[in-house]
């Protein structure tokens, strides 16, 4: 199917999210089967132990769970603190959180501790821009926390605009006050679906499905995104494997043998990693085996690598080529991996 499609459904009796682009499979989330805490959950937390040596401290939060706050400073054990989940944790080590909280709606974001009132750059007619600085002001009045107001106001009614912004402005005033108590959760994590009508409905999209994972075959494209082998165009394909130390991914071209095979594989496969890792929920260290280029070719595969991350919501470090001529990057770790997932 052509277009834009937002697929809502299950899988495995949990809730699940696709977004399908022309066909193909751009973004999937799926609940976790544990009770672990979703990212963007909240928390009343008490500060624990610090960790000399690697910038950090643990934090107790609820039913025996233990977070980690890194690169923190003037906290003292005992200490309640606020502190949002930022991804998932491996195996038994400690959700990542962060003191740095964001409440995040479907047309603004009210951002504690940084002040201002902004609008997003990809909105740029100037008397729109001067309309929406006016619902932020007047939304935000007497408010000493920040405001982002997403591109998603572009063609939203301003009645709902302004109400969304009185919506989350009231959650993050009530969650700052309300530091009494042990830990606690807050404010849960938004679930696939919820994710899905916050995150993916600008643009808006061409339909929007419900039940519809088997007959739309949104099923296949699924397991075609657990498979190690990723089809590029020409015969050429890359392979993603990820092990315990880091995420593996080779580049072939194939049957093509051209002078131009190697450049045309690469350049595919960098225009598609993004993707693949986004699927797949993989992050932490990746080195990827390009197939042979010239060392001056190298320049023009870094522009489509830059190119293809630059919108990626999850946090990525284009690191660069090492020595043995892989290319290492670093992807934060912003879900579980779908193979665990679908366990």
């Amino acid at each position: 199917m052509k277009g834009r499609v937002i697929h809502l459904d299950q899988v495995g009796g949990r809730e699940a999210a696709a977004l399908v682009i022309d066909g193909a499979l751009h973004d999937l989330l799926i609940a976790p089967q544990s009770d672990a805490p979703l990212p963007g959950a909240i928390f009343r937390a008490i500060v624990d132990r610090p960790m000399k040596g690697q910038g950090g401290v643990f934090v107790r939060m609820p039913a025996n769970g233990s977070g980690f706050l890194r690169q923190v400073s003037g906290l003292s054990p005992g200490q309640r603190v606020l502190v949002q989940v930022t991804g998932t944790a491996e195996g038994s080590k400690a959700t990542p959180v962060t003191t740095r909280l964001l409440f995040k709606s479907r047309f603004c974001i009210v951002t504690p501790g940084a002040p201002g009132l902004n609008i997003s750059r990809r909105i740029r007619d100037e008397d729109l821009r001067t309309e929406l600085a006016a619902l932020a002001e007047a939304g935000m009045a007497g408010s000493s926390e920040g405001l982002i107001l997403r591109s998603a106001c572009e063609a939203a009614p301003d009645e709902d605009i302004a109400r969304d912004i009185a919506e989350t402005r009231a959650l993050a005033e009530a969650v700052l006050a309300d530091l009494d108590g042990g830990p606690e959760l807050l404010v849960d994590g938004p679930s696939p679906h919820e994710t899905a009508w916050r995150d993916w409905m600008d643009p808006a999209p061409d339909d929007l499905r419900e039940g519809a994972f088997e007959t739309d075959g949104v099923l296949d494209l699924i397991d075609e995104a657990l498979s190690d082998r990723v089809s590029l165009p020409g015969g050429a394909f890359m392979t993603v494997e990820p092990t315990r130390a880091l995420v593996a991914v080779d580049v072939n071209t194939g049957p093509d043998t051209s002078p131009a095979a190697g450049m045309k594989a690469n350049v595919a496969a960098a225009r598609d990693l993004p993707r693949q890792l986004r699927l797949r929920g993989l992050g932490g260290q990746i080195v990827v085996d390009f197939a042979p280029i010239s060392k001056k070719d190298r320049a023009v595969l870094d522009q489509v690598l830059r190119a293809a991350f630059k919108g990626e919501a999850a946090e990525t470090s284009l690191v660069g080529w090492s020595g043995l001529g892989l290319y290492e990057l670093v992807r934060k770790r912003d879900r579980i991996p779908l193979s665990e997932a679908l366990a």
